[in-house]
């Protein structure tokens, strides 16, 4: 059966039943369980040191007021980069690369950002609108480019996250039929585009940590807006 090169973005299901959930919560059994004991493994060691790291990075741009939110933050993080990075390996399935799953993560937490400003500061927040020292006339135009750029937020969080890992994949997948196809008539060639796959493969790991670095560093910058 000839398949496209869009069918490996397709839900995949077992029985008609979909096997979305088992790929979204499959990276949480990976990580190790910590315990109460002083003398930990390496492992949990290594964990404890990401985990301080990517919470440092994520709280340095906030004010105490936001580090309630780091749990929820550092939670995101970890979730989309194991995601990000188990949907290289082969016959695995990438949740992210649905935009219906990364709208339902940055919908509702740009919305709380959003709402958490205009409950705590609403002159500020609603001040975002309307640059100070505007003419008279440009106002009405302001106003709207920005409350259309406020709304659009969480649809280029969703497609920025979905379109890069959905190019990498294809990237990926094209050289590879490249190189199968090439391998007995050309082997120079093949051997050629197998270095580019490499060479692409380690810059997909890049792009999939960066990720969600990325989507999650824009959320702390909008939750700084609104605190």
């Amino acid at each position: 059966m000839n398949l496209s090169f869009f069918d490996q973005f397709s839900s995949p299901s077992f029985l008609g039943i979909p096997l979305v959930l088992i790929a979204m919560t499959f990276p949480a059994l990976l990580l190790p369980s910590l315990d109460n004991r002083w003398i930990t493994n390496r492992l949990s060691t290594l964990q404890l040191w990401f985990i301080n790291l990517v919470t440092k990075q994520l709280m340095m741009p906030l004010d105490k007021k936001g580090h309630k939110w780091a749990l929820i933050l550092t939670s995101l993080m970890i979730f989309l980069l194991l995601i990000n990075l188990l949907g290289l390996l082969p016959y695995t399935f990438t949740p992210t690369t649905q935009l219906s799953m990364n709208l339902a993560l940055a919908f509702p937490l740009w919305l709380a950002t959003l709402l958490t400003g205009l409950r705590n500061q609403p002159s500020i927040s609603l001040g975002h609108l309307l640059p100070e020292g505007t003419p008279t006339p440009l106002i009405p135009a302001l106003i709207l480019i920005e409350t259309t750029s406020l709304l659009i937020r969480p649809l280029a969080l969703g497609v920025r996250l979905t379109a890069n890992l959905t190019a990498g994949h294809l990237l990926i997948q094209l050289i590879s039929t490249a190189t199968a196809a090439l391998f007995p008539t050309m082997p120079a060639v093949s051997l050629l585009t197998l270095l580019i796959l490499l060479l692409l493969t380690i810059l997909e790991v890049a792009v999939a940590m960066i990720q969600a670095y990325v989507f999650v560093l824009l959320l702390s910058l909008y939750l700084q807006e609104n605190i």
